[in-house]
């Protein structure tokens, strides 16, 4: 039996609509791939990089003793290094290190006696060794400390996740990018109560929830990526007090991806050993974006 030309459109008609729903299926289900990927990565670096942290110790000028002694300006966990280890010495912006005899003190897998250190500006920082801790310069402005973390630290170990809002690909927004005339230097402040000086490139306009809005990125240290440091009306209530960080590719074709999924808590949510920018003013958003990492407190 012949089908007529009205059923054969309806069939064809029906066919089309199953594919258009298998396909936006199958891309949903690799957006949600994706974003379960960026969760379980996000996890991983919070466990290698911040919860390990045991201490942050600011230099002064001069000679700065380590080790577990109560007395040492830079202190470390008993148990974990000898009483006296070495002396942190800082000379007009020159950091050094000398191991004592019998420390362990190590770099690179050569024993420590003296040596000069890099800081993390250089992007390179020298990391000593001693037994379980690992320690390395952090400079911020003029101002040099120690950070000390914990490799076999029981915090990292015993950390049982993140929560986040339900994925939701409406929070994955393409906004127009508004480049200055030239690159700005903004005073970013810092939860040390001070500021840094970073560039901001222009700025992004979009629309979430049915609101305008805009977001000032900032460079850091490829200038293909943009940094940005936000607050919206879910902070301090499911997000994180002093706003969240979202990292974007740069503008391509004047447009910006903004995917809120993979906005999350600062470092300094997580340690008090982290030296966390703050938002600037331009970057408190007026709408509340329930996408990404929440926050429950845990420091």
């Amino acid at each position: 039996m012949l089908l007529s030309r009205h059923w054969i459109g309806i069939l064809l008609f029906g066919c089309t609509a199953c594919l258009f729903a298998a396909d936006t299926a199958q891309k949903d289900s690799r957006y949600q791939a994706e974003i379960m990927k960026w969760r379980q990565q996000r996890v991983a670096s919070l466990k290698e990089n911040w919860l390990p942290l045991v201490g942050l110790f600011w230099l002064k000028e001069g000679n700065n003793q380590f080790g577990s002694n109560a007395n040492d300006p830079v202190l470390l966990p008993r148990g974990k290094a000898p009483e006296q280890a070495g002396i942190f010495v800082l000379q007009k912006g020159v950091v050094s290190v000398k191991g004592l005899p019998g420390s362990n003190l190590i770099s690179g897998g050569k024993p420590v006696t003296e040596m000069k250190l890099k800081s993390d500006v250089t992007g390179y920082p020298t990391i000593l060794e001693l037994g379980d801790l690992r320690m390395h310069v952090i400079q911020r402005n003029e101002r040099f400390g120690i950070r000390v973390k914990d490799t076999n630290s029981e915090r990292a170990r015993e950390f049982t996740g993140l929560t986040f809002f339900p994925i939701q690909e409406s929070y994955r927004v393409v906004g127009k990018f508004v480049p200055f005339e030239t690159p700005k230097k903004l005073a970013i402040p810092t939860v040390l109560g001070e500021s840094v000086e970073m560039e901001s490139p222009g700025y992004v306009e979009f629309t979430v929830n049915g609101t305008k809005a805009r977001l000032t990125p900032l460079i850091e240290d490829d200038p293909q990526e943009y940094f940005f440091i936000m607050k919206d009306l879910t902070s301090g209530k499911e997000t994180y007090p002093a706003g969240r960080f979202l990292y974007a590719h740069a503008s391509k074709d004047g447009k910006v991806t903004l995917d809120f999924n993979k906005a999350f808590t600062p470092p300094c949510g997580y340690t008090p050993y982290a030296t966390c920018p703050l938002p600037p003013r331009d970057n408190y958003l007026q709408v509340a974006i329930t996408a990404g990492e929440k926050y429950a407190g845990h420091h």
